[in-house]
């Protein structure tokens, strides 16, 4: 099938090149072909005349077969254009149905909607943008939302948590001051004590300084004495060590004395043989009455060598 018309100066014969003309052979071509070629080209030539050809029965034959070519096309473009036109209806059709579904699924377009319902459908669109849903339905607000409500509890009870963390820490701090406290007034308090022990101390080691200076001078006074007990012809059997060992005597010598007495008494008690018992006793009496008086004695001459200054002394 030709794509289009063909006009006469694209057939390329040899009889049109050589530019004869005549309509000679007319009669020899069928009426009805000619016919339906002269048709054929008025209508594709509109007011524009024809050019002259040279009729015969192949130039007939190939604008005969150029006509019915192009008919059939003009046919089969007309069909296309009724089926294009077809389906664009069937398409509007289609087109509004969706535009009503659309229409009564999702409402009517933002861009037909007022100013208040305009600034709804942003505050929609801002809602699904922060809550980052898949899309403005019900559903899908639903399920973020109570995703967000899980989330939120799960936040509330780390909130607990941590707020009773945080008493306990606020406990634990105040405690912690409360001892420091308890700790400064200490410290205090021992450091109080401790400046009132230096002072002890300072006094203390002030008293042990004077005595130690009256242990001197009492060294000295000793020295000094010993020395004129020394020049005075001093015995030395009547110093302190020796009446404190004279003294030991005497206690030990009366501790025997005491069974002695014990003995007599037995012996007073005894009634047969009254000459030998009393012997006894006499002699029992004899060694108590020369130990007395040797201790006596000792007492006395104690007494009697001590010179003025040492018994003022011992007084």
């Amino acid at each position: 099938m030709y794509s289009g018309s063909v006009p006469l100066h694209t057939i390329e014969t040899r009889e049109v090149r050589s530019g004869l003309l005549g309509c000679t052979a007319m009669a020899a071509v069928p009426e009805d072909k000619s016919a339906k070629i002269i048709t054929w080209l008025q209508k594709k030539l509109g007011d524009k005349p024809i050019t002259p050809y040279e009729v015969n029965d192949r130039t007939t034959e190939i604008l005969s077969h150029l006509a019915e070519c192009n008919e059939m096309r003009d046919h089969d473009i007309a069909l296309a254009i009724d089926d294009l036109k077809l389906k664009t209806k069937e398409t509007a059709a289609a087109a509004n149905f969706l535009k009503e579904f659309l229409l009564e699924s999702i409402g009517p377009s933002f861009t037909n909607l007022s100013r208040s319902g305009d600034s709804y459908m942003n505050e929609l669109i801002e809602s699904a943008l922060l809550l980052e849903v898949k899309d403005t339905s019900l559903t899908s607000f639903m399920l973020e939302i109570n995703d967000l409500s899980s989330k939120l509890h799960e936040v509330e009870n780390k909130n607990h948590s941590m707020e009773y963390e945080i008493l306990n820490m606020k406990k634990k701090f105040t405690e912690a001051l409360a001892l420091e406290k308890s700790l400064k007034e200490d410290l205090l308090e021992a450091e109080k004590q401790c400046a009132a022990q230096e002072e002890k101390i300072a006094s203390r080691a002030n008293t042990l300084q004077f005595l130690e200076q009256k242990r001197s001078d009492a060294v000295s006074r000793i020295q000094a004495a010993e020395s004129c007990l020394a020049a005075s012809g001093d015995d030395p059997s009547l110093h302190h060590q020796s009446l404190v060992a004279l003294s030991e005597k005497l206690s030990k010598l009366q501790a025997q004395s005491v069974p002695m007495r014990k003995k007599l008494e037995s012996y007073l008690d005894l009634s047969p043989n009254l000459f030998i018992a009393q012997a006894k006793v006499d002699e029992a009496k004899r060694e108590l009455e020369a130990i007395e008086a040797e201790l006596a004695e000792k007492v006395d001459m104690m007494g009697s060598a001590l010179p003025e200054q040492v018994k003022w002394r011992f007084n």
